[in-house]
């Protein structure tokens, strides 16, 4: 039921960069700082500690910002040991936020956000520093660079042209800004991340401990490995649920990518297929509920509405978005000859479900407490209650402790890479809103479209998937909704859906060349050319690219409106995606054929017509289907040829 415990303590491993005193710092300073957002979360006063939020912020911001500085390297190379002038940004990092924190009071009593003794300032430097060089180690250089530009804008806002133009700040006045102001390394993001997200990185870890990653991925094999392309659909449901729980790609993509694109290159996928199918469903996984990763709970901070309101509205795209790649998979398996795995090979689903329901027990549980009770903050650590008592008992005899320890250290190392990354772009929020830029930026990009509605979606779509070449998707998302989300609100748009919208545009690039990180990622496990495999993967994922425009026009499609409208858009939403899947692979379902180029053709347009939310549009999209679906059964002496092209 559970997975291998590596036999040696971690502190004792050879060739890893945490050992030794560093293995016991990342484990002392994690644990802290998930004690001290228990302590938060439940109100526990442990010890009689009850702090101030921006006390809190500080003190959780400086704690895992240490642990991120000891766990990833600053040069590459470093893999293997922690060097003195790591420990010594650690130190800074550490130091300076604590600083902070016991001066809560006074910043907020004193206004020092505006001005400020000169200790509390240099703090506020050191600050600013350790989160750019966080941002670095834990993000990328390109967004390094993009939170440089940003941090310092406000120096010269006053000497920009036209959109650019702000408040310009002196560098003194900046810094403080930043470090003491509510709207910057302490604003919104680092608040979600502290009050909400730190929970379910800790749960997603507990999962994997105990044993939860090997149960779905046999419950996977065990419904659908045996059926036509079995592994394939494996591969996307069990990728699909993991990436929703950790809401990174890339670790999605190696995770579960080790596994199933071996296997389904051993039953006949093409290398450069199978690693499409992966990194599509990996990418996907970070738009799919129940827990969509961290970027869900930052929408609904911004929304100002519950986290399940968030996730009932992503049910209806991450479904279609799936079933698309469902079906494209099923289509080349029946063109290709492709057969599931024996079922000798295959676990049995009894037997699957008997070794491993208390995972099943453990996300109903997780979804009544966010559904039912509305315990968005609470739910993940009353659930991984349930998983580490889960982990003691099946490791009580051996590695009950290291397991623990595992759940503490890979849950520390997880938060300290997104608060180093979302300090970072708290630099951008923060300076689009002293200079009060983005605001200005917002009007003149709804005065450019001069009311086109489309033109502004186009706009927003392109800006979304650059900078999400750049960006991880939490980082591209906060950015857009402080910038263009009030854009697509003001012309008129539903919330919620201009919101999915940003997202999902943000997650294109992905697997979109030239970038295509997730597609790079899988074929270097596949051995396939990554940028034939990033064509590949934007094919299989075309979806994506038509589904954001579909829920922006059709609100329906996002839960917005009465239960029949909402039915009747889903309906004709899945109708839409069947022709489309049929077009992208070529393949008629009932019939087991081939596409002739122009029921190709057909196909596309008709699917892409009932995705346009007009009546008129609906009838042609049925009538088409009709036509080559329906071809041999309404004309009984037609044979079942392709239409001629």
């Amino acid at each position: 039921m559970t997975e291998t415990i590596e036999p040696v303590w971690g502190w004792r491993r050879e060739g890893v960069r945490l050992k030794g005193v560093a293995w016991f710092a990342v484990i002392a300073l994690s644990a802290a700082g998930i004690l001290l957002s228990i302590n938060q979360i439940f109100l526990l006063r442990l010890f009689g500690f009850s702090p101030l939020s921006t006390t809190y912020y500080y003190m959780l911001v400086g704690l895992f910002m240490a642990v991120a500085f000891l766990a990833y390297p600053a040069i590459p190379k470093h893999t293997d040991r922690v060097p003195w002038f790591d420990w010594i940004v650690a130190l800074i990092a550490l130091v300076s936020c604590l600083y902070l924190s016991t001066q809560a009071r006074s910043i907020i009593a004193m206004g020092w956000e505006l001005d400020a003794p000169p200790l509390p300032t240099l703090a506020s430097f050191c600050l600013i520093a350790v989160s750019l060089e966080a941002v670095r180690r834990c993000g990328s250089g390109i967004l390094f660079f993009i939170c440089l530009a940003f941090g310092l804008f406000p120096l010269f806002a006053d000497s920009m042209p036209g959109v650019l133009w702000g408040m310009q700040y002196t560098p003194l006045e900046a810094t403080r800004a930043y470090s003491m102001g509510l709207e910057s390394i302490i604003g919104v993001p680092t608040r979600i991340l502290a009050d909400l997200v730190i929970g379910f990185i800790i749960f997603g870890v507990a999962l994997t401990v105990s044993g939860g990653g090997r149960f779905f991925m046999d419950m996977a094999n065990a419904l659908l490995g045996g059926t036509r392309g079995g592994p394939a659909k494996v591969a996307i449901v069990s990728s699909g649920f993991f990436g929703s729980l950790s809401g990174s790609v890339i670790s999605n993509v190696i995770g579960t990518g080790a596994m199933t694109i071996p296997t389904m290159i051993r039953t006949g996928y093409p290398a450069r297929y199978a690693a499409a199918i992966e990194a599509c469903a990996s990418t996907g996984g970070a738009l799919m509920p129940p827990v969509m990763g961290s970027v869900a709970f930052i929408m609904a901070s911004f929304l100002n509405v519950p986290y399940s309101t968030i996730m009932v509205a992503a049910i209806i795209p991450a479904t279609l978005f799936y079933a698309t790649l469902l079906l494209q998979a099923d289509s080349f398996a029946a063109l290709n000859g492709l057969k599931g795995l024996p079922r000798a090979q295959l676990p049995k689903v009894g037997a699957t479900f008997r070794s491993g329901w208390i995972y099943c027990l453990s996300l109903a549980l997780l979804v009544y407490l966010l559904l039912g009770l509305s315990l968005e903050s609470r739910a993940p650590y009353l659930v991984t209650i349930l998983l580490i008592a889960t982990t003691i008992y099946y490791n009580r005899s051996n590695g009950a402790l290291r397991a623990i320890c595992d759940v503490i250290m890979e849950s520390g190392v997880g938060i300290a890479s997104l608060v180093g990354i979302v300090a970072g772009i708290g630099l951008i929020v923060g300076s689009l809103s002293i200079t009060g830029v983005g605001n200005a930026f917002s009007r003149e990009l709804v005065q450019f479209a001069n009311g086109n509605l489309f033109l502004i979606l186009i706009l927003g779509a392109i800006t979304s998937f650059v900078l999400g070449m750049g960006m991880t998707a939490s980082a591209c998302y906060i950015f857009l909704a402080v910038v263009l989300a009030p854009v697509l609100v003001q012309s008129g748009l539903n919330p919620i859906a201009s919101h999915l919208f940003i997202l999902y545009w943000g997650m294109l690039s992905y697997i979109t060349p030239p970038v295509a990180l997730a597609a790079v990622a899988a074929a270097s496990i596949a051995g396939s050319p990554a940028m034939r495999t990033g064509v590949s993967a934007m094919r299989l994922g075309a979806v994506l690219f038509v589904l954001p425009f579909m829920f922006v026009y059709n609100p329906a499609l996002v839960m917005q409106g009465d239960a029949i409208t909402i039915a009747m858009a889903a309906v004709t939403a899945t109708v839409a995606i069947f022709m489309i899947s049929s077009a992208t692979e070529r393949y008629l379902y009932f019939h087991a054929r081939k596409l002739a180029w122009i029921e190709t053709l057909l196909l596309a347009a008709g699917g892409l017509l009932l995705m346009t939310p007009e009546h008129r549009t609906d009838f042609a999209g049925l009538a088409i289907l009709v036509l080559v679906y329906g071809r041999p059964l309404l004309f009984k002496s037609a044979d079942d040829t392709p239409l001629q092209s």
